[in-house]
């Protein structure tokens, strides 16, 4: 089943109003009432096809200003100026219908990014949500967390963090971890040094144990205001850098609802599970004397 974005009726009213036959069929009638309404003896006929010329001048002049507001205008390069024109040309028509192909995903509210350019991405999302009028100033983000050390390494993200919180914005980080990467004493130490500097931040953390979680639950992305949803590929994979994320800047309140269900109420919520891991790893961590088999009980009482 197909997951792209089912078409709207503005949408679909847009592409009509845009069409070479709607254009071509007001052009030709524009040549072909005045030349009637010239030829035509009689005065009720000729002021009745005089008016019809003035009703398809005005269509014609706002469909031409709806148009210019809703599609880009882009220069066209002059193929004949560059050293080799019909080289260029195919050049040029390649990259072009890239680019149409996609703005035409941004239109439908979905955009898709390799995972190398996630970082940079995810930091305008945050610098456009601090700087515009958008509220509330809030961050749901769930981090399938596989090597804590990857998220120390996002400087410009933890920067533009830390900006959101003192802009009188809100994040809340939930770090999802396999049960038996929190029983490993480097993972351990690294995933609370992490939390450690998240929190210096202002930020809100939590953890869940992955094995315990849906499938749908499972999911690394970060929902930005009621506005946008990040959906990341998982973090720390080999081929991390050669996934595919995607953007969606519709039916943002299912993600925010999923995150919500993960991070829970009362004792049973993620920030309790957190609270119950760090009482007792935190100690083996900071004396260094790591008791495994206190761990694995810990963590399976989570």
């Amino acid at each position: 089943m197909s997951t792209r974005p089912r078409r709207e009726l503005g949408t679909r009213i847009a592409d009509v109003l845009s069409s070479q036959s709607l254009n071509a069929l007001i052009g030709i009638a524009g040549l072909a009432v005045p030349l009637a309404a010239w030829v035509s003896h009689q005065t009720e006929l000729k002021n009745l096809l005089l008016g019809v010329e003035t009703a398809l001048l005005v269509l014609l002049v706002a469909n031409h200003a709806y148009l210019r507001r809703i599609y880009i205008q882009l220069r066209r390069a002059n193929d004949r100026s560059m050293a080799d024109a019909k080289y260029f040309a195919k050049v040029r028509s390649q990259l072009e219908q890239e680019l149409i192909a996609g703005f035409g995903e941004i239109a439908d509210g979905h955009l898709q990014v390799y995972s190398s350019e996630v970082p940079r991405l995810s930091v305008l999302l945050f610098k456009v949500l601090i700087d515009s009028d958008t509220t509330p100033k809030r961050v749901l983000a769930a981090d399938l967390t596989t090597s804590p050390n990857l998220l120390t390494q996002r400087r410009e993200y933890l920067t533009v963090n830390r900006r959101l919180i003192e802009n009188g914005g809100t994040i809340q980080r939930l770090f999802i971890c396999w049960q038996n990467d929190l029983i490993e004493p480097d993972f351990a130490k690294s995933l609370l040094e992490l939390i450690d500097h998240h929190r210096s931040l202002g930020v809100q953390c939590a953890i869940s144990v992955r094995d315990r979680l849906r499938a749908d639950q499972a999911v690394d992305f970060v929902v930005v205001s009621s506005a946008a949803v990040l959906v990341e590929e998982e973090q720390g994979d080999s081929d991390y850098r050669r996934g595919r994320s995607s953007v969606y800047f519709k039916h943002v309140e299912r993600w925010a609802g999923r995150f919500e269900s993960t991070w829970g109420h009362g004792p049973d919520s993620a920030p309790f599970t957190l609270a119950a891991y760090e009482t007792a790893i935190r100690p083996m961590v900071t004396s260094g004397a790591w008791d495994e088999a206190a761990a694995s009980r810990v963590v399976d009482q989570l």
